[in-house]
């Protein structure tokens, strides 16, 4: 009987990858559709991408769904990515909260 237990402990822990382990991303490679189909799958993902300012220069970025994937100390904000079919595909970026917005009347 420990024998099996064991076997099927082994079987299970297979299967298991890293844990925190997050999706790598490269936005040209993928439709827009995709691309945030993506997120509805994983949550939150590393995004890749050529920059449009520097030739060569890959920029990489950490992108969510929504707020639920960022700290207790960030809202998200809309940046936009290149995209295989659109130049401009929206995604979510956590960034932290300006509480001197908050003081300002």
């Amino acid at each position: 009987m420990k024998r099996l237990v064991t076997a099927l402990l082994l079987a299970l822990c297979a299967g298991v990858g890293p844990a925190g382990a997050i999706a790598k991303l490269t936005s040209t490679r993928m439709s827009c559709q995709a691309i945030q189909a993506a997120f509805v799958q994983a949550g939150a993902a590393i995004v890749g991408h050529q920059s449009t300012r520097v030739p060569g220069l890959p920029i990489y970025d950490r992108y969510v769904r929504n707020r639920l994937f960022c700290s207790g100390e960030e809202v998200t904000e809309t940046k936009f990515v290149p995209a295989l079919d659109t130049p401009y595909c929206p995604l979510y970026r956590c960034v932290p909260i300006e509480f001197e917005d908050f003081n300002r009347r």
